[in-house]
C-alpha cells in the first residue's frame, strides 16, 4: 500500500473533547468516500518504542483539496502526540483502504446510523453526495449524549438544507448534563425509532459505524426493526 508525505495545516476543536486535524493532500492521493488511512506520526517511534500509527476514517470528500481526520482526544500516547503537533509538522499517510462505500443503485435508499465520532466516514459520503448531486435518498440517524458532544452537527443540518434528498435525525441521550438547549429527538436509537424513520424508504441499505460493541448492538436492533441481515453493512469504527 502506498505511503505519502503530508503536513499539518490546522487543527480545531469541533465538539467537547473532539478535534479535527487538517493535512495537506499529497499529489496523486485518490480515495472513495467512506475510506480510511493510517496516519503515521513524525519520528516513527514513541515512548513504547513502536511505530506510532493510527487508523482514521477520512472526513473530507474526494473533491476537497485536503485530508481531514477527527477523533476523540483520549489519554493515549498516540493522541497526546497527535494533539501536540504544530502547524507545518510532517506526517506520513498510508492508504486508502476500507469497503464501507455507498452502494451504486440509486433506487435504493441509504440509511446511515452513527454514534458519536463514528460520524466521520458518513461525513465524507454526505459531503460527496451533495457536491456530486447524487440521486440517492439518504437518512442519517446520529446519536450523541449532548449537543456539545455532536461533531459536525451544524454542517450536517446545512447539508440537509442543501439536499432535499437527505434527512437528518439527531438524537441526544443525556440532556440532563447539557448546558445547551435541544428541541429535537431524545433517547437511544432503538428498533422503534429505526422502524419509524425508514418507513416509506425504498428497499434501504443500512450502514453502521462506531465502536465494535455498539456496532454489534445496532446490528441486532436494525434486524429487530425488520431490515434483512444482507442489507446491513458495517465496519468497526477506525478512529475511535
Amino acid at each position: 500500500m502506498a505511503v505519502y508525505d503530508a503536513v499539518l495545516d490546522s487543527k480545531r476543536e469541533i465538539a467537547a473533547g473532539t478535534m479535527a486535524f487538517h493535512f495537506s493532500r499529497p499529489e496523486g492521493f485518490a480515495f472513495k468516500p467512506g475510506q480510511a488511512i493510517d496516519l503515521i506520526l513524525p519520528d516513527g517511534a514513541g515512548e513504547s518504542g513502536e511505530e506510532q500509527r493510527h487508523t482514521f476514517s477520512l472526513v473530507n470528500a474526494p473533491f476537497q483539496d485536503e485530508l481531514c481526520v477527527a477523533t476523540r482526544m483520549r489519554d493515549s500516547e498516540f493522541k497526546r502526540r497527535l494533539g501536540s503537533l504544530r502547524q507545518g509538522a510532517a506526517v506520513r499517510v498510508e492508504g486508502p483502504f476500507g469497503s464501507l462505500l455507498l452502494h451504486n443503485n440509486a433506487a435504493r435508499a441509504a440509511v446511515f446510523i452513527a454514534g458519536g465520532i463514528g460520524i466521520t466516514p458518513f461525513m465524507s459520503m454526505l459531503r460527496h453526495a451533495v457536491h456530486a448531486g447524487l440521486p440517492h435518498r439518504l437518512l442519517l440517524l446520529y446519536s450523541n449524549r449532548r449537543p456539545e458532544d455532536a461533531a459536525f452537527l451544524d454542517e450536517l443540518s446545512e447539508l440537509a438544507r442543501q439536499n432535499p434528498r437527505f434527512l437528518l435525525l439527531a438524537t441526544m441521550t443525556q440532556m440532563d448534563g447539557s448546558s445547551q438547549p435541544w428541541t429535537g429527538t431524545t433517547g437511544v436509537i432503538d428498533a422503534a425509532l429505526i422502524k419509524q424513520a425508514i418507513e416509506g424508504l425504498a428497499n434501504p441499505v443500512v450502514y453502521l459505524a462506531g465502536p465494535p460493541a455498539m456496532v454489534q448492538s445496532l446490528r441486532d436492533v436494525v434486524s429487530e426493526a425488520g431490515v434483512d441481515e444482507d442489507d446491513i453493512r458495517s465496519e468497526d469504527f477506525f478512529g475511535y
